[in-house]
């Protein structure tokens, strides 16, 4: 019996990284998954973001583990196109119980000389969706009645800062003011709402020229290799990152029933980088 068998999981930003590693533990323990995503680009984002094929390999991988898996292209700043595709996932599945509100974005700048563009799109992915996945699934949590998670994901930017990220610091502190205040709302229905605050992970949104330049300033064009000893020289443990699958675990703990009392926690998945 898989520590989350029978379970319905809704996952914003699966196509690719920390969501398709979510998608995939949660159904290696006996979830089905609705999973979604952008699958498109966005302009203030200077890296390469997902692609319909991304979804589709998350969708053949989950199947691969015998578990069943509704799959939608939405962005989560839509509030409409995302609960329409929830709407569907659990009108074909039968229930949810397990929401993680994944899906973001990186970018980088200076506060004083940033884009209203670029302020504007972070706090609309990484702040308002992280709201609209949460709103568009509590009434189905709620006609459920058996309680139920959700793990918004933060960022150890959610506990402290880093110069060159400020809309992004300020979006993943927003998340923990978010879950706290969700976790009272949502309390009487036993409805239980945490944050998850990783390190830098080893996924594309990570490793690319983008934060690799924030990080090794002094170099025009720097490699992962030359961002690894600055990585590692955030983090308390003697490692420059973690892998996905280290937040799924700290994810997979928190949907479980061994969890079962446990709201309105930030959850560090994180090297020790925010005591350092």
């Amino acid at each position: 019996m898989g520590r989350v068998e029978g379970k319905v999981a809704f996952i914003t930003g699966a196509a690719r990284g920390q969501g398709r590693s979510h998608a995939l533990r949660l159904a290696q323990e006996g979830a089905d998954i609705i999973a979604v995503d952008i699958c498109a680009q966005m302009d203030s984002v200077p890296y390469a973001m997902s692609t319909p094929d991304d979804l589709a390999e998350t969708v053949k991988q989950v199947e691969a583990l015998d578990r069943r898996i509704v799959a939608s292209e939405a962005d989560v700043r839509d509030y409409g196109a995302l609960k329409s595709a929830l709407d569907a996932g659990v009108a074909q599945l039968g229930r949810l119980d397990i929401v993680s509100a994944n899906a973001g974005i990186a970018s980088f700048g200076m506060l004083e000389d940033m884009s209203e563009e670029t302020w504007q799109e972070m706090l609309d992915v990484n702040l308002t969706g992280v709201w609209h996945a949460a709103k568009a699934a509590i009434p189905h949590l709620k006609a459920g009645g058996r309680g139920g998670s959700i793990i918004l994901t933060s960022s150890a930017a959610g506990l402290m800062a880093y110069p060159g990220a400020g809309h992004y610091v300020s979006a993943k502190h927003g998340v923990v003011g978010l879950m706290r205040t969700l976790a009272l709302e949502l309390a009487p229905d036993m409805i239980r709402v945490n944050s998850l605050h990783p390190t830098q992970v080893d996924t594309p949104m990570i490793m690319n020229e983008g934060v690799y330049k924030l990080f090794r300033p002094d170099l025009e064009h720097p490699t992962k290799a030359d961002f690894e000893p600055a990585s590692q020289a955030m983090n308390a443990l003697p490692i420059p990152w973690v892998e996905a699958v280290d937040i799924s675990n700290a994810l997979l703990f928190l949907a479980s029933d061994e969890a079962r009392y446990i709201t309105g926690v930030t959850l560090p998945v994180d090297a020790g980088a925010v005591i350092k």
